[in-house]
């Protein structure tokens, strides 16, 4: 009996990419050993993509749809699509063909020849040179302060083995910093480098505002660190400010009559303190936020239709 390889590709306005992927995907499992399911997520489109969705799987009863009530965002979509597999290895490919469909059979060689894990590692790519730099920044800050080994010019794009999703199955992650979460079970990973080519059509969904959400996830998801600067830099702002009050105050006691302080320092030092405290408020507020998305429950997200399963 053949091995089952479920493939997972999440879409939101891919009208002119998705039906292509699909047909390129096919294509490449024809020519391996094994059987396939195409899972495709789709996270509420507005334009034509469910209705090229609705065609393909009228075509091939091996591609598979779910159409999400509402956009769920493009952190919890894809993951609950890999929760919906039941192949010996899953396959998260991007409907843009930024992960090439040719990188298949790559991927299940190096899964046959014992990686639990395999992730898609950009060596180069076509992106604008400030979201380069934005990802290079991001990749050394969590390095540093991750107390996971998170690899590096990763999506979590790749390909990851049953039991590793069973695992992934009987946590409960609302909001999970994917490339992250699945390094935590095991340490056969590998990747495969490739070079990113550019969108076939329309454009990156990302922006800034989204990787800054993938961040500040991978950070708060894998590290206390910033909590425990916060911790220290209190204390020793704390011990410099009593030092410098103990010692203006027998200035003031030595020199009373001739000693001015000025305004200007007040005002410095008044502002530099509120600034610190509104920064480490904010790194609060992040850790406190997560804590209510996971106190709270919700589903990763409601389904409104299914087609093929």
């Amino acid at each position: 009996m053949k091995k089952l390889i479920s493939i997972v590709t999440p879409t939101f306005n891919e009208e002119k990419n998705i039906e292509e992927l699909s047909r390129q995907i096919a294509n490449q499992m024809k020519n391996t050993n094994y059987d396939y399911e195409h899972i495709i997520i789709d996270n509420a489109s507005t334009d034509n993509t469910q209705n090229v969705i609705r065609k393909i799987c009228s075509e091939n009863k091996s591609v598979k749809a779910i159409f999400n009530n509402k956009n769920f965002g493009h952190i919890r979509s894809p993951f609950h699509g890999i929760l919906q597999c039941n192949g010996d290895a899953v396959i998260l490919m991007a409907s843009d063909f930024q992960d090439p469909p040719e990188l298949i059979p790559a991927l299940l060689e190096k899964w046959n020849n014992g990686s639990d894990i395999v992730l898609l590692k950009r060596k180069e790519s076509n992106e604008n040179i400030f979201t380069e730099l934005f990802k290079k920044l991001f990749y050394k800050i969590i390095k540093l302060l991750s107390e996971t080994s998170l690899t590096e010019k990763t999506t979590g794009s790749g390909i990851i083995d049953k039991k590793i999703v069973e695992q992934l199955k009987k946590i409960d992650e609302p909001y999970p910093y994917f490339r992250g979460l699945i390094l935590e079970f095991s340490n056969k990973i590998s990747t495969l480098e490739f070079n990113q080519p550019k969108r076939s059509h329309g454009s990156s969904k990302n922006n800034f505002f989204t990787l800054f959400d993938i961040g500040m996830l991978g950070i708060i998801k894998h590290s206390k660190i910033p909590l425990r600067i916060m911790t220290l830099s209190g204390f020793f702002l704390s011990l410099l400010l009593l030092i410098i009050g103990i010692f203006f105050l027998f200035y003031k006691l030595l020199y009373w009559n001739s000693f001015q302080l000025g305004l200007a320092p007040l005002i410095l030092g008044v502002f530099f303190g509120i600034s610190i405290q509104i920064m480490l408020l904010g790194i609060i507020g992040e850790y406190v936020g997560f804590i209510l998305t996971q106190v709270r429950k919700m589903p990763l997200v409601i389904e409104r239709e299914r087609i093929n399963f």
